[in-house]
């Protein structure tokens, strides 16, 4: 079954008042939740990830701080807090010797990422090139900014899967017809976190009712 992954997230940026909101939808159904390696200062990350695991949730850290200093410094900061994923980043071949040992499991971006929020550019043949190159290295997934894409994100998604890797897909998933698209395109997991915020699935809802709303179309036949 593909996987929606809750994202404690605004714009690329952990929201100030994520321990909060965790509070707000812990009593939901949603296992995976992740938050991203800017804006929540790491000592607000260690109470906020405590809560998570006590809760049982499998936890997930993205990286979309842009140099490789910062990168580093993130990976080193998900190992300390012990998640369970570490996602996005582009620096594969500094991250890979700070994760050996650990339990992690590593989905890197693939393809070419620029701005904040980050997005995704090149041709459809180069990322999934780059794929397979991450595939060859024997990481266990990717991360793909499919709907941050200026192309065709649903022949984008089509041919990377066909790499044969789990994929996470990440970013501008804001409507029923995109997450349809997830299950009806059998990718692993996908998150979802500004619109879950903006209220786009209940728009009378809560933060609850929106996150249900999503986990029902995904549990649905």
């Amino acid at each position: 079954m593909t996987e929606f992954i809750f994202m404690e997230t605004y714009n690329d940026l952990t929201r100030s008042d994520a321990i909060e909101v965790y509070r707000e939808i812990r009593g939901t159904g949603i296992r995976f939740i992740g938050f991203k390696d800017i804006g929540l200062p790491i000592e607000k990350l260690r109470e906020l990830h405590s809560m998570m695991k006590r809760d049982g949730r499998t936890t997930f850290l993205e990286v979309v701080s842009a140099s490789e200093e910062e990168s580093i410094r993130s990976a080193k900061a998900a190992i300390e807090l012990g998640v369970d994923f570490l996602i996005g980043g582009t620096y594969i071949k500094s991250t890979l010797p700070l994760l050996e040992g650990t339990d992690i499991r590593y989905f890197p971006y693939v393809g070419h990422i620029v701005d904040h929020p980050c997005k995704l550019r090149g041709k459809i043949e180069e990322i999934v090139e780059d794929t397979r190159r991450v595939k060859e290295m024997g990481i266990p997934g990717i991360n793909l900014l499919a709907y941050r894409y200026n192309g065709n994100a649903d022949e984008l998604i089509k041919k990377v899967s066909g790499v044969g890797l789990p994929m996470i897909v990440a970013g501008s998933i804001d409507s029923y017809e995109r997450v349809r698209k997830m299950k009806e395109s059998g990718v692993w997991a996908f998150t979802i976190g500004g619109a879950i915020f903006d209220k786009k699935f209940v728009p009378d809802g809560s933060l609850s009712d929106n996150i249900s709303a999503v986990l029902k179309e995904i549990q649905s036949p």
